[in-house]
């Protein structure tokens, strides 16, 4: 991750036990981990949603293209039933932030 090797590991080590000491240094590391756990989480978390979002606006943006030929002109059967799947999508997409559950998602996330 940080491109760190053996005998930089060392040094950080040995100034890490200068300046901590022996007794609080275990704690600091299990502390410092702790801390870098909980930024890759929440960058995971921040991906995660992006994610969503960009496939909710990609859904949006298909179903518009295809609602504005719907009107301009009579859909085949198979560009209709594509239509209706688009449509369910969406909705199932929607659903968490209708009713209310998307708190209950971020609540089972953390």
């Amino acid at each position: 991750m940080f491109d760190i090797g053996f005998w930089e590991f060392v040094v950080i080590g040995i100034v890490g036990l200068l300046v901590i000491g022996p007794e609080r240094l275990p704690s600091a590391i299990r502390s410092i981990q702790r801390t870098l756990g909980q930024v890759k989480q929440f960058g995971n978390r921040m991906q995660a949603e992006l994610n969503h979002e960009l496939r909710v606006k990609e859904l949006h943006d298909n179903l518009k293209k295809i609602e504005s030929l719907k009107s301009q002109e009579s859909l085949s059967p198979e560009l209709q039933k594509s239509l209706e799947e688009l449509e369910q999508a969406a909705a199932r997409v929607q659903s968490p932030y209708a009713e209310g559950k998307w708190k209950e998602f971020k609540k089972d996330d953390e």
